[in-house]
């Protein structure tokens, strides 16, 4: 990206963000909520200040690869992608049409700047192994892969077959990051099948592990850095999450998973958004 942004300007970019989610997922009347709304801090940390990428080169052979493995969450990446300049933002209210380039999940052949097709949860961190391994036969050592899981989707076997993989064969360069925000569509985590020691899994899998609070965008920021300071091992960042983060009657409710605001839902969200849920005056009033 050209223009570096302060904290608080990517601050502001997530809030943004977390509208057009807002925005899209009624006027598609389908949808995920509580994932990409807790994921619009990360997403904005990635795209405005990790990654290495070029919005008008897409297919730059230099970039750093963005994989997302939960695909269902992938609102939140169409509308940092069209803030970040991969597209116009209008396009975003297309979002789950026939014919659109902004499907449900990512089709990689639909729209540049997508890296992975993801539908089926649990393919992602292969998908992660395989253009890694790839990279070390052409000697393409110095690009990173960032690959985001759910942590619902962690109940899937093929998740910890590429966690020995990447383990084994030190792939570095792998800095995965799971979405610990406690839901998945059935209801929590700890219910459903529970995770936990997560962090003390991932280390006996052979990964080295950092744990953040995923909604503090100069922490994760920091994570990432960290991350890539670690050589000999691949890396898993643990980032907390709040689900629905920013809307007081998403937050924390496993019910909004797999559904979309209605208009009076979306009109007191982008309420709650804007005005930090009451703290401050918006400038729509």
């Amino acid at each position: 990206m050209s223009k570096t942004l302060t904290i608080e300007e990517l601050e502001i970019k997530a809030e943004e963000i977390r509208e057009d989610i807002i925005r899209m997922l009624e006027k598609a009347g389908s949808g995920h909520s509580a994932g990409p709304l807790g994921l619009a801090d990360i997403f904005t940390a990635l795209y405005f200040s990790v990654l290495k990428h070029d919005p008008a080169k897409p297919d730059w052979k230099a970039r750093d690869i963005l994989l997302l493995s939960n695909g269902h969450c992938v609102p939140v990446r169409y509308a940092t992608m069209a803030h970040a300049g991969y597209f116009e933002k209008s396009e975003l209210m297309t979002l789950r049409q026939f014919g659109s380039r902004l499907q449900g999940h990512p089709e990689r052949l639909k729209l540049p700047g997508l890296e992975n097709t993801s539908g089926p949860l649990g393919c992602g961190l292969s998908q992660a192994c395989g253009m890694s391994l790839a990279m070390r036969m052409n000697n393409d050592n110095f690009r990173w892969i960032y690959v985001v899981l759910g942590d619902g989707e962690q109940d899937e076997g093929n998740i910890w077959e590429a966690a020995m993989l990447a383990a084994k064969y030190k792939l570095h360069n792998i800095v995965a990051i799971t979405d610990r925000n406690n839901i998945q569509i059935d209801g929590p985590t700890e219910q459903i099948m529970p995770l936990e020691d997560l962090r003390s899994k991932w280390e006996a899998f052979g990964w080295y592990v950092i744990e953040v609070d995923g909604n503090n965008i100069e922490a994760f920021i920091d994570a990432c850095s960290m991350a890539r300071a670690i050589v000999e091992k691949p890396v898993m960042i643990i980032a907390h999450t709040v689900p629905g983060k920013g809307v007081d009657f998403m937050e924390y409710d496993f019910h909004w998973h797999g559904k979309p605001p209605d208009h009076e839902q979306a009109k007191i969200a982008l309420k709650e958004i804007r005005t930090l849920k009451g703290k401050i005056k918006s400038e729509h009033e």
